[in-house]
């Protein structure tokens, strides 16, 4: 008579239960996910359980009791392992891991002061299962010899397993139709189908899009033309020409958030020089601007800056696509006679940058070997900026004008600590570390930016110069919701969340006259269209999502890139409609086309990427320009 030998296999079922609660707790304590029913919690609860099933049940091909419990143990410290990383790492991007940002191993040395910053004491939890596992093989009786295996119990336990993992998805299409679909929301998926089917589903996505490029024939590419030229917005007439010959400067802003601009903390003002460019003549100040990055981050907004194309989800395309033909802004401008060049204090392959500034085409790299960082000058993840900057304006008066710099800080980056010297405000108080010094980094950055104005005038740039600042991305995750909440005094929803995703944005011209706060709703997927347009640069024809920021047809929405969105009249996360005004949930029909069209433009522009379909535009080849990386002299 077949049959299933529990006694047997009870170190199996240990370690499938153990497991099963280990990560469902850890769902609980280290993931901000948001359940808004019972069945959503039943789906939380029962979908981690078919994967374990299915992975621990291989155990039950395995004869000998030694060999089957050295299996059992080592998937248990593999899903642990799993578990642990994935909570280290949303405890800084707020997201799940993804199979390429596994590979991108030379980022790790840099990333090391932010890993260990998220490591608790608490995380040993997540091997729970692990030595309750042992502690089974330890003290439960084995038989020695080798046990007949009964192929009808192994069918109903597979079949069994199988049966969970149907009623699990049908669960959650039922909760969430179209879920498998929406690859851009990682938490939507990881709540549905569990953090393990996830890393499967990852897998299945990355090898899909990898394959898209072998088998492109440019075919596509007419598609998503033809949706960019239906959706094109004409450029300001009056700002044409506004910058034309002027040095441009972007700055990007490292994690900068909006809520510190105008503001004071415990009675000290965050950002004052910032806060004077607000209301200055020159500067035109956007305070509806919003980041637009993925996990990428600091180099999803480069990229976003350069090709006004969504990064790629999952990932950061400087690392999975450096080998494609882009239209960047920077190859624009040196088509018009400009010298295009980045100018950043670090390692000149972190992020893949030294190969993917090539495919950007642009011209020369002033990496962290053109810069001599004295004793005191560096903190946390490298030169400080004050020094950075003081430098980075003596190499530009040595560049042939007018030139293009793009700059990017380091100082107020995670976790956010500075010597004592350069505290030039107290710590916040509150029960997050992170947020606390965050405050204190800010004021430094906007310091920074003030020795960086006055050296341009000290050395004759300013009145030829534009300058273009923009927050990268966030610096405050969702992960700090409390101590933010007590900031802000109020409870931070998801719609809060969403809204806390403005970033600055500044674009300051000597001599204008006509700055303003501009109030238009706008994200850095405009900065590429706006800055051609000032440079007088016509770029209608180019294949971008954004648009000029001066146009009077310029369109209040922008699309972020985990598919949540923002009208001037509606808020959409967590896949609740807000209202834009009042920040309540609403009737979920209103954002309904809004949700279509996000949902079309990220799949357009992941198939732009993906398929790297720009090598078929205008008969462009595969030869990219060569950058020079620049060193000391």
């Amino acid at each position: 008579m077949s049959r299933f030998n529990w006694p047997k296999h009870s170190v199996l079922v240990i370690a499938v239960l153990a497991t099963w609660l280990t990560t469902y707790f850890g769902y609980l304590t280290s993931f901000n996910m948001s359940i808004d029913n019972m069945v959503q919690q039943l789906i939380l609860f029962i979908n981690p359980l078919s994967f374990l099933l299915l992975v621990y049940g291989a155990a039950l091909f395995i004869k000998t009791s030694k060999r089957r419990n050295a299996y059992l143990i080592t998937i248990s410290a593999i899903t642990s392992i799993i578990m642990f990383a994935n909570a280290v790492f949303y405890r800084f991007f707020s997201d799940f891991i993804t199979i390429p940002l596994l590979f991108q191993t030379n980022n790790f040395g840099d990333l090391s002061s932010s890993v260990m910053a998220n490591i608790h004491g608490t995380d040993i939890f997540f091997f729970t299962d692990v030595i309750i596992v042992a502690l089974a093989v330890k003290f439960i009786p084995q038989p020695t010899e080798t046990v007949r295996q009964f192929k009808m119990g192994r069918r109903i336990y597979f079949i069994a397993t199988a049966a969970l993992f149907m009623v699990n998805l049908g669960l959650a299409e039922a909760e969430r139709p179209q879920l498998l679909t929406r690859s851009f929301d990682r938490e939507l998926l990881v709540k549905n189908i569990g953090t393990y089917n996830y890393h499967i589903y990852d897998l299945i996505i990355q090898s899909k899009s990898h394959a898209q490029r072998v088998l492109a024939d440019g075919s596509e590419l007419s598609e998503v033309e033809n949706y960019v030229h239906a959706n094109h917005k004409e450029p300001s007439v009056d700002m044409f020409e506004d910058a034309k010959g002027r040095n441009i400067i972007t700055i990007s802003l490292e994690s900068l958030q909006s809520f510190v601009i105008n503001q004071e903390m415990d009675g000290h003002v965050i950002t004052p020089f910032l806060n004077e460019l607000t209301k200055d003549k020159d500067t035109f100040y956007f305070d509806n601007f919003y980041h637009q990055t993925g996990l990428g981050k600091t180099s999803d907004a480069e990229f976003i800056v350069e090709n006004s194309i969504y990064p790629r989800n999952g990932s950061a395309v400087f690392f999975t696509h450096s080998g494609n033909t882009f239209d960047s802004m920077s190859e624009k401008l040196a088509d018009n006679g400009y010298f295009t060049n980045v100018m950043h204090a670090n390692n000149r392959s972190f992020w893949n940058r030294d190969i993917m500034y090539k495919a950007l085409g642009i011209e020369k790299f002033y990496d962290v070997e053109s810069y001599n960082i004295g004793e005191g000058q560096a903190v946390n993840w490298g030169m400080k900026d004050i020094p950075y900057f003081e430098q980075s304006v003596q190499m530009m008066k040595d560049m042939p004008q007018p030139f293009s710099s793009r700059m990017l800080t380091l100082t107020n980056h995670h976790p956010f600590d500075l010597d004592d010297e350069d505290m030039l405000i107290p710590p916040y108080t509150s029960n997050s570390k992170t947020l606390n010094k965050y405050f204190q980094t800010s004021r430094y950055l906007d310091e920074s930016i003030k020795v960086f104005f006055d050296e341009l005038k000290e050395n004759g740039l300013y009145d030829n110069s534009i300058i273009v600042m923009y927050g990268d991305h966030y610096g405050i995750s969702e992960n700090h919701n409390k101590a933010m909440g007590m900031y802000l005094d109020k409870e931070i929803t998801p719609f809060d969340n969403a809204e806390l995703q403005k970033v600055p944005f500044f674009i300051h011209i000597p001599g204008n006259g006509k700055g303003k706060v501009m109030h238009e709703l706008a994200g850095q997927m405009d900065i590429r269209p706006t800055v051609l347009n000032l440079a007088g640069i016509d770029a209608k024809d180019d294949l971008q999502f954004g648009s000029d920021l001066f146009s009077k047809e310029h369109e209040d929405f922008v699309i972020f890139r985990d598919g949540r969105f923002v009208t001037d009249k509606y808020v959409y996360a967590h896949e609740v409609c807000y209202d834009a005004e009042t920040g309540e949930p609403t009737d979920g029909e209103l954002c309904a086309p809004y949700v279509e069209r996000a949902t079309k433009e990220l799949e357009f522009s992941d198939t732009i990427i993906n398929g790297d379909l720009l090598r078929f535009k205008d008969g462009q080849g595969d030869q990219q320009p060569q950058t020079e990386i620049k060193g000391k002299e």
